[in-house]
């Protein structure tokens, strides 16, 4: 069932997900940009995300935020858009109490969304974060932070600057039982314009050695129906 509509804090959330047969499959939820920018569950680094755990046999599920698309609600500045995500992984969840992983992945707003999230669910085994605005926001709540992850930004990045996000990374790295992988990206802007192949051998890279599965047992792609959404904002 690819489009679905749930309950969330403020109304009906809007999402798409794809859900593995297999018992025990790990999961995943994929969280969209700013919504004021013109972000949504299409935005193109998203439905890449959520294309990578969909291909590696995870159940994947992406959803908008309150306001954006068929979701209810009015933006909530992250307040009531973490309300968003944690009703969502609470449904996501439901439909998959025995899976083996959780991973959580965000562009942007929805990095910094998700590793809030992160630091409320310890059930939470790995995080990727692209272009996380810590310039615009304090993520001094990660302390400790929880589980491993990777950060990945562009060195081209006019909207989140490279400084703040090396010190976020350098304070993370410090920290004991974890381990923060960071990646620039050379040339790339806060989009990933013309870099989106990059970005995707990086992520792949990064969850082949998490993952620890080699190339040959990666599942198979599972196309996505609704393939005009990738051309959304």
């Amino acid at each position: 069932m690819p489009e679905i509509i749930f309950n969330g804090p403020e109304g009906r959330l809007e999402g798409r997900y794809v859900q593995k047969a297999t018992e025990g499959k790990p999961m995943a939820m994929i969280l969209h940009p700013l919504p004021q920018l013109g972000g949504n569950m299409n935005n193109p680094v998203t439905y890449q995300l959520y294309q990578t755990f969909l291909n590696r046999g995870f159940t994947v599920l992406r959803f908008n935020f309150r306001g954006v698309g068929k979701s209810q609600g009015t933006f909530d500045h992250g307040i009531g858009e973490l309300s968003d995500a944690a009703s969502a992984l609470d449904w996501l969840q439901s439909f998959n109490p025995d899976a083996k992983q959780c991973w959580l992945a965000g562009h942007s707003f929805g990095a910094w969304i998700g590793m809030q999230l992160l630091m409320r669910r310890p059930e939470i085994n790995g995080f990727i974060s692209i272009s996380p605005p810590a310039n615009l926001h304090d993520f001094s709540f990660l302390a400790p932070c929880p589980s491993s992850g990777l950060i990945v930004h562009g060195d081209e990045d006019k909207i989140v600057d490279t400084d703040s996000v090396g010190k976020m990374v350098e304070r993370l790295q410090s920290q004991k039982g974890i381990e923060i992988t960071h990646k620039n990206i050379s040339g790339a802007n806060h989009f990933y314009s013309d870099h989106m192949d990059v970005l995707d051998k990086t992520v792949n890279d990064y969850l082949d050695e998490r993952l620890a599965v080699p190339e040959s047992q990666a599942a198979e792609a599972v196309p996505d129906p609704e393939e005009d959404d990738t051309q959304d904002a």
